[in-house]
């Protein structure tokens, strides 16, 4: 009997950025989908249906932090779960996951699944000692999901560092936690692409927040730059309202001071067929898309020995692991493929094999598939 299944969001475009090609396979089953998002526009809603599911929207609050208005979100939200009356819900990142899980609970949906995708601001280090209203935060996200968690039937993790610290710390039983190894990307809409060599062109593309370590990528630039005027830096992606957020102002000295190029939120696979090298210096992540999409392509990765980062790499045969904040070691890396540029092409050929091996998206949709609807009652 074919199933109902609603996916919980909470970002329109993430439904087609992230999810389309789940979607995609979920109604290739012959279930129907209900994709809802708080933020939809008609072109957002056209391009859901044209993935096969229903657009449904509802209220969330994606970055604030009012429990009043959270809690008043939630019973709406279990309302409208009633009305829908899915055999399934699966909510992605922190708020979709805690008060998605809880309104489908109130809703009585048979199968609950919740997707943690990256454990996100909270539970990324700071590099100092971390302030009391950052460990009031930490506390109560933890309090929340330990609560929402115990009412799901499946935990999707897409790495085993968030997997282990959240069984661990008693917030989720092992007996429903899953690692299912990173979201996936579809092999063919990123083929592997002619190497560049000249000039050598490292690209990041990323939310512009200070845990992606943009700013650690900024001051390698710098150094780089001051030895080696003709290599490019280009920075990717929009301005985010997150605390961590980096303000316009400074992305825009960056850019007159001459350390990089900054297009903006723009779609990135016209920039990654310019790029030689993907970096990606962030503190902590889920398994990073855009690294999963830069080895689809052939690109060699520098990222960092982090959760979810060092899931991306094999030291020395795709690219390089550097420690977390540490700039010399990045630095140092970058030379490596300026000093050695036919790493570039050896490497590039190493991250598409590995992109074949644990990124290809059916694969990937297979076991998710199989997490979120198992064909044998669990």
């Amino acid at each position: 009997m074919a199933k109902t299944i609603a996916i919980i969001s909470h970002f329109a475009p993430s439904l087609i950025g992230f999810r389309g090609p789940l979607i995609r396979d979920l109604v290739a089953t012959g279930a129907k989908v209900y994709a809802l998002a708080p933020d939809f526009d008609d072109n957002l809603r056209e391009q859901v249906r044209n993935l096969g599911a229903e657009p449904i929207d509802y209220s969330l609050s994606r970055t604030g932090m009012n429990p009043f208005r959270d809690i008043l979100d939630t019973f709406r939200l279990a309302v409208l779960l009633r009305r829908l009356r899915p055999d399934v819900t699966l909510g992605y990142t922190i708020k979709p996951v805690i008060y998605g899980t809880i309104a489908a609970w109130l809703a009585r949906v048979p199968r609950r699944v919740a997707m943690i995708t990256g454990l996100g601001y909270v539970f990324t280090p700071s590099g100092a000692s971390s302030s009391w209203s950052r460990t009031l935060l930490r506390t109560t996200v933890l309090k929340l999901y330990t609560f929402a968690l115990a009412k799901v039937d499946r935990v999707i993790f897409q790495n085993p560092d968030d997997l282990k610290e959240f069984t661990d710390a008693g917030v989720v039983s092992q007996d429903k936690a899953v690692n299912a190894g990173g979201t996936g990307v579809d092999l063919q809409e990123w083929p592997l692409s002619p190497p560049v060599t000249k000039p050598v062109t490292f690209l990041l593309a990323a939310r512009l927040l200070r845990e992606k370590g943009i700013l650690e990528y900024v001051e390698a630039a710098r150094t780089i730059k001051a030895r080696y005027p003709e290599v490019r830096f280009i920075l990717l992606g929009g301005l985010d309202t997150n605390p961590g957020g980096i303000s316009a102002a400074e992305v825009h000295s960056w850019v007159d001071e001459g350390l990089l190029e900054w297009p903006g939120h723009v779609n990135v696979k016209p920039w990654f067929e310019q790029m030689s090298v993907y970096v990606l210096p962030s503190y902590r992540e889920g398994v990073p898309r855009s690294t999963q999409e830069a080895m689809a392509m052939g690109r060699p990765v520098i990222t960092t020995d982090a959760p979810g980062c060092r899931e991306t790499v094999e030291h020395g045969v795709n690219g390089f692991l550097v420690p977390p904040r540490d700039v010399e070691a990045l630095v140092a890396a970058m030379e490596r493929f300026i000093k050695e540029p036919a790493l570039i092409e050896t490497m590039g050929k190493e991250s598409r094999r590995l992109a074949e091996e644990r990124f290809d998206v059916r694969k990937v949709n297979a076991r998710l598939m199989e997490f979120i609807m198992p064909k044998d009652d669990e």
